[in-house]
């Protein structure tokens, strides 16, 4: 995994290298930019040779100070460049001001709001970076709104100004640079990941620019595993784990019986549909490898969990908003065996959510979407829903890692930038985006299949927080390996092709 910073751990990082005397200001800021035209000529080949046009925004800070290096470099090859600075140079940062002396030396230094040219080949947004704290005005970027319009080639350094770096939202009145590219350095910041902030960067690159130092405290990014043990743990099916997963009434069961496919083929020996008496019929027609039980409410529920090889259940796909539901939860959570509650399960705790957290232990991880999280924890959702005025804006690492502490269990919010929390503030993201882009997956039943792989890893004796990561990459590289025109029955059947290929 690799972390995801905020601006204020970035900065902690930056001032402890240059206190230490390993490196100056000045020297990250000529690394930055340096990072950013290589990154350039990568990204865009056909600038490498020839003549070309830039227009350079800097901005009031060290972020315009980074613009000023980028635009000598440019420079260097033998571009037409533009400069314009936000502000005055007298009050950029000493590093950036320093800078700035540099490019005058070259070239001049107008003001953003007299930008009024041509569209040029190569637009550089160095205006804020990790720095925002406020929104852009509307009136701030009218001079250049050309830019976007007329298909200049933009390049953000850092983070595209607007975003939020923490949190990933458009700050204010939601003007926002819509970048082809961003260069960031060292790590990748949350924002890069998170709400607009993944859509807003465009392709990401983070450079090296010479820095050691990590940050405990910052989430993580979820990336691929290198290998993963996908035989069975011993000679017999329950020593690969036995998983339940309980189904709803008549008619309502095709959700149980997906997710009890994705833990049977995500590796547990052994998967029981636990459902209503009258529901067998319907479900017997349906399944096979999958073993298939009747039970008569709590009480049945009881009798199953007498059984010592249960290892995991997973409750709530289909299972319907009634008391049985809420007691079933109960029965579950009083095993102390692992557990898995979706769908259902958590809607039907709506009402008096403390009385869920009540019961929640270590071993249970809830995996709602926004409007189930928001029936949890709806003082969360409204934060994230609010306007984001000021930076750093409440984010969904924030809602999640408070969800989590609170419910004293694994968090699981689903999404494109899908945030995973458990109760001690360990924190990762997956973000399906850019080349993991799998929007195709926002089908029916495609989250009751993500519950049944967690389920069947936690059969499995995989930890709580482990199952729930693992699970969510492989649900988006199933969907990536089927493509267009999923459906949720799909995602199972495709997760051994996802194995083979990760132990080729």
């Amino acid at each position: 995994m690799s972390e995801l910073l905020t601006a204020a751990q970035m900065r902690e990082i930056e001032q402890a290298a240059i206190q230490s005397g390993k490196v100056s200001g000045l020297e990250l800021m000529e690394r930055a930019g340096g990072g950013v035209v290589e990154s350039i000529l990568t990204h865009w080949p056909d600038l490498s040779e020839g003549r070309f046009d830039a227009v350079i925004l800097c901005g009031p800070g060290n972020n315009g100070g980074d613009g000023f290096v980028i635009a000598r470099l440019l420079a260097a090859r033998g571009w037409a460049v533009s400069v314009y600075l936000l502000g005055d140079v007298d009050s950029l940062p000493p590093d950036a001001r320093t800078n700035a002396a540099r490019w005058a030396e070259l070239g001049a230094i107008g003001a953003v709001a007299d930008y009024g040219g041509a569209v040029p080949d190569l637009f550089v947004d160095a205006l804020f970076g990790t720095g925002l704290t406020r929104g852009i005005a509307p009136e701030a970027v009218a001079p250049f709104e050309a830019l976007f319009e007329g298909g200049a080639r933009t390049v953000a350094v850092d983070v595209p100004s607007g975003v939020c770096s923490d949190s990933g939202r458009v700050l204010g009145q939601g003007v926002a640079v819509q970048a082809d590219l961003t260069v960031s350095f060292h790590r990748a910041k949350l924002g890069h990941v998170l709400a607009e902030g993944a859509e807003q960067a465009g392709s990401l690159v983070v450079h090296d620019i010479g820095l050691t130092e990590g940050c405990a405290e910052a989430a993580q990014l979820v990336t691929p595993p290198t290998t993963l043990e996908v035989g069975k743990g011993g000679a017999h099916k329950y020593d690969s784990g036995h998983a339940i997963v309980l189904g709803g009434a008549p008619g309502q069961g095709g959700a149980a019986r997906m997710a009890a496919r994705g833990a049977l083929r995500i590796g547990a020996g052994l998967v029981t549909l636990a459902c209503p008496l009258r529901a067998v019929a319907e479900n017997a027609v349906h399944v096979n490898a999958i073993m298939l039980r009747g039970m008569d409410g709590p009480h049945g529920l009881h009798e199953i969990l007498e059984d010592h090889r249960v290892s995991a259940l997973c409750l709530g796909p289909g299972l319907g908003l009634t008391q049985a539901t809420a007691e079933l939860v109960k029965v579950a959570l009083q095993s102390g065996l692992p557990v898995v509650l979706d769908a259902d399960a958590l809607s039907r705790f709506q009402r008096q959510p403390q009385a869920l957290f009540d019961m929640l232990h270590g071993d249970v991880v809830l995996t709602p979407h926004m409007g189930e999280f928001a029936r949890l924890f709806p003082d969360l959702a409204e934060r994230l829903e609010d306007d984001a005025e000021s930076g750093p804006a409440f984010s969904k690492v924030d809602a999640v890692r408070e969800a989590a502490a609170r419910a004293g269990c694994v968090v699981l919010l689903k999404g494109a930038d899908t945030v995973i929390a458990d109760p001690a503030g360990a924190c990762v993201v997956h973000s399906a985006h850019g080349a993991r882009s799998a929007p195709w997956l926002a089908t029916a039943g495609a989250g009751d299949v993500l519950a049944g792989f967690i389920c069947g890893l936690m059969a499995r004796h995989v930890p709580a927080f482990a199952a729930a990561e693992l699970s969510a990459w492989l649900h988006v590289e199933a969907a990536l390996s089927f493509g267009p025109g999923l459906i949720a029955e799909d995602l199972p059947e495709e997760l051994p092709k996802v194995l083979r290929a990760l132990n080729a």
